[in-house]
């Protein structure tokens, strides 16, 4: 772009720049030239120092203060021999000078060399650019990735916690059934995402240590005796050896829920008798979530299962002896989230044994 009040300078100037192979936009003003520079974003501004209305110095400044136009090169074209005003200019961030009259060699070399430096800053803008859609190509792949390794976990957990599962007659849907229960009022009690889907992954894990526990004695229909209740209670002790030793946080968090997810508010439960806030926070959501879906669902020891309405009342009624009373109120609150995850994961349930009535019918 040039930019000069004279038009016979403009007209000089693109004669000399045009057989350069150069497209030469012209303004007789600053107004003007701000106006196309705004719409054209020339490579190159060969600007006129003294104009009427808005001088060069305005202009320079005004590009130089705006994020869009700074890197274009500007060249100060002046009759002006005067030290200061180049200094002015300089400060103001011109980046080259040309003396009137202009001398076509030089304003060759000139131009040259800066529109090499404009294609620098050009090249590395649409590097960075580039760059950057690039690396945020490859974190949504890489987030993409993490999330089918985080489900593929939790569908290893899942799978691997049923070996205990099922030989308590239960099948994966409890595991899942109770697992979101506690991420849901982990969530209520407004622990992190972080929290609550570590509480996602390591419930299912509670009751692990089932698979120590003799069969005559975990299928037994009707109440245990003292003897076989005390086996039972080990159960917990077993999951928690299972468990212990990892670095992983879903597997160090299990450890905690299946030692603690029996513990009682009252200090009544096992296997430590922990009262309070001694039981660690995630065995007590663990175990109102736990409770909630055996209260719901068929077991050995109970002809059947309890409606969910019986089973909210239940919980209601253990509040402060067997639950903590803030995690009861945060369960309660939640009543119609919990039912639609029961009913989600019923429908599961209903659909996986007609298909196994299905293949193996009676």
């Amino acid at each position: 772009m040039v930019v000069d009040d004279d038009e016979r300078v403009r007209k000089l100037l693109e004669a000399f720049l045009i057989p350069m192979g150069y497209q030469v936009i012209s303004a007789a003003n600053g107004e003007e030239a701000l106006k196309k520079i705004a719409e054209e974003y020339p490579d190159l501004v060969l600007l006129d120092v003294m104009m009427p209305g808005m001088d060069g110095f305005e202009v320079l400044k005004e590009l130089k203060s705006n994020e869009k136009t700074r890197l274009i090169p500007v060249v100060m074209v002046t009759a002006l021999d005067d030290l200061s005003a180049r200094v002015k200019a300089l400060e103001l961030g011109a980046d080259d000078f040309l003396t009137k009259p202009v001398e076509v060699t030089e304003l060759r070399a000139r131009v040259k060399s800066l529109l090499k430096v404009k294609a620098y800053h050009d090249y590395m803008i649409n590097y960075q650019k580039e760059l950057e859609k690039e690396v945020e190509r490859r974190t949504r792949q890489l987030r993409k990735a993490f999330q089918r390794i985080k489900v593929a976990s939790l569908e290893t957990i899942h799978r691997l916690s049923r070996a205990a599962e099922y030989r308590d007659e239960e099948t994966g849907a409890h595991i899942q059934r109770m697992s979101y229960y506690a991420s849901a009022v982990a969530r209520k009690l407004g622990l992190s995402e972080n929290t609550v889907e570590t509480i996602l992954y390591a419930s299912p894990m509670h009751d692990i240590g089932k698979i120590g526990i003799p069969d005559h004695i975990l299928l037994k229909p009707g109440k245990l005796n003292p003897e076989e209740w005390e086996i039972m209670k080990q159960h917990t002790v077993i999951g928690g050896k299972i468990l212990e030793g990892s670095t992983s946080g879903f597997i160090k968090l299990a450890e905690v829920i299946a030692l603690t997810h029996h513990e009682k508010w009252d200090g009544t439960g096992y296997p430590k008798g922990l009262k309070g806030r001694e039981i660690p926070l995630a065995g007590r959501i663990t175990a109102i979530a736990d409770v909630f879906d055996a209260l719901t669902s068929s077991r050995p020891y109970r002809k059947k299962p309890f409606s969910p309405s019986e089973a909210f009342k239940m919980i209601e009624e253990a509040k402060g002896t067997h639950f903590d009373p803030r995690v009861v109120e945060a369960f309660l609150s939640l009543q119609e989230e919990i039912l639609s995850i029961r009913e989600k994961f019923l429908d599961q349930e209903n659909s996986w044994l007609a298909r196994l009535k299905e293949h193996f019918p009676a």
